[in-house]
């Protein structure tokens, strides 16, 4: 599990650590780092680093000192190193370090030979801002981004991409696409969240010796995390030990749903689920198509047998919606609301408030919506709030329920103020009914969890994050094969839970 920090906490350690250490320790650390990597795919593109060539965008901060120190170690192993200047200021002793290793330095003018310096170049080192970065890209720095952007070359942030806010991914106008960013210390939120994560490409997080005191803004699961929400079943075992999920989905005018949440269910390492059958219509083809699934027409709350509740995803859009959130979440076990639950608790104050009293006695509800659907249950919040983040974390505060917003960077929220994540997820997901299936996987690994005793809010918000990293890898699988719907994500995730258990490629 990777911690991601905030910008005010790494200039909190960076001030701890400056106390420590010789002056400019740092950015040694960083600018050795930097070099590692640069060489490492010089060499892996071009079989040598020595001639390459290399030009630094340099700015008057860090780092810029960062790049210049960089480049002085690149310029020493046989590189041609050109430092183009955006500021009538650059760190002294970087740029003099640059300069006796044979480096050569120009400020930028937007010149036909400055140009060409870019053209030419096999590897971009930006650093032209850091983490204090705000608003968008001078207009000299956005025209030296545009001309990196039409040249071939590898491009290498320094700890963030010009451009980009360390602290909430968000781009105000143009930034740097970078093909690697090596960042310092710790991953910083803008790297992760959309658009930032965009530009960001393949994140290398070096340590250079920070100590964080306080708990991570958010954290980052990896399969190893996974796992641990999807055990191999053992000896003891049997079907009920090992969680039963009850889903509430589908409807006569959303008839496919009640399938696809029923798949991602039945693959999410359960022993059982069970379907409210409603009287529309859904059961007899859920049964039809999943003869294994129980079906029953009895309240949630006298199913004992379900340790999770799915709901939500196809409603048909009329008063019974109402009923049924109501009635599932009556049960006493953890509720996941999708879709159709979401409009109705966006617009019932009774089912807000019942999902506060479940929080009281320790009953989460887990909410996953989309933008829009976001806008709904938390209006003004996203306004209000400096990004996805921070909006997401106030809003789980607010209804007092673990809060899924989807997306680009899927952030996962609880109530208490954990948050994760996911940079799993890809483009792939973007397709009708991919989030019933993910509602079903998160259900189904709650039901689980639920069974097995882990019921306190941070085991509940791993495993809501393990569940939404399990729903990506199935669909970084499926897209192996070729376009991916739905149907193809619900049944590579088998093959994305042996992924975490045994690694990728077992």
């Amino acid at each position: 599990m990777i911690g991601v920090r905030s910008v005010e906490q790494v200039r909190s350690a960076e001030e701890a650590a400056f106390a420590q250490v010789p002056e400019g320790a740092l950015m040694q650390r960083a600018a050795h780092a930097l070099a590692i990597t640069c060489a490492h795919l010089l060499d892996e593109a071009r079989g040598a680093v020595v001639g390459a060539r290399v030009v630094l965008l340099v700015g008057s901060g860090n780092n810029g000192g960062d790049a210049l120190w960089a480049g002085a170690r690149l310029a020493a192993r046989g590189c041609r190193v050109d430092a183009v200047l955006l500021s009538d200021r650059a760190h002294e002793e970087g740029l003099s370090a640059l300069q006796r290793s044979g480096g050569r330095a120009l400020r930028w003018t937007g010149a036909d030979t400055d140009r060409r310096l870019v053209d030419e170049a096999e590897l971009v080192l930006d650093g032209i801002l850091g983490i204090g970065g705000t608003g968008g890209l001078r207009p000299e720095a956005a025209d030296v981004a545009a001309q990196v952007a039409s040249a071939g070359a590898i491009v290498v942030a320094v700890d963030v991409p010009s451009g980009v806010s360390a602290e909430t991914g968000l781009v105000e106008g143009a930034a740097i696409d970078a093909d690697v960013t090596v960042t310092f210390g710790a991953v910083k939120p803008g790297l992760l969240l959309a658009p930032g994560r965009f530009h960001a490409g393949t994140i290398d997080l070096v340590d250079i010796g920070l100590d964080f005191p306080d708990d991570p803004t958010a954290v980052v699961l990896d399969g190893v995390d996974a796992d641990a929400w999807v055990p191999e079943p053992v000896d003891a075992d049997y079907k009920y030990s090992r969680g039963v999920v009850g889903i509430s989905a589908g409807s006569s005018a959303y008839p496919g749903a009640c399938l696809l949440v029923t798949a991602g269910a039945r693959h999410a390492n359960t022993g059982m689920v069970r379907f409210l059958d409603r009287g529309d219509g859904t059961a007899p083809m859920v049964l039809s198509h999943f003869p294994d699934v129980v079906v029953d027409g009895s309240p949630p709350a006298d199913q004992m047998r379900a340790t999770a509740w799915g709901c939500g995803s196809g409603f048909p859009g009329d008063d019974t919606d109402t009923l049924t959130v109501s009635a599932v979440l009556k049960a006493p076990v953890p509720v996941v609301l999708d879709a159709g639950a979401l409009a109705v608790v966006a617009e019932t104050d009774s089912v807000r408030a019942l999902i506060r009293e479940r929080a009281a006695e320790g009953l989460p509800t887990v909410l996953t919506p989309h933008d829009g659907e976001f806008t709904r249950l938390a209006p003004g919040t996203m306004a209000d709030s400096t990004g996805r983040l921070e909006a997401a974390i106030r809003a789980a505060a607010d209804l007092q329920a673990v809060v899924v917003l989807k997306g680009a960077g899927t952030v996962i929220a609880h109530p208490i103020g954990w948050a994760a994540i996911d940079r799993e997820g890809t483009a792939d997901l973007g397709t009708a009914g991919s989030g019933d299936v993910l509602m079903g996987l998160v259900a189904g690994l709650l039901a689980g969890a639920w069974a097995r005793g882990q019921r306190s809010p941070q085991e509940v918000g791993e495993c809501v994050a393990a569940a939404v990293w399990l729903h990506g890898r199935a669909g970084r699988l499926a897209a192996r094969r070729g376009p991916v719907t739905a149907l193809d994500v619900a049944a590579a995730i088998p093959e994305a839970i042996r992924a975490a258990r045994f690694g990728e490629g077992s």
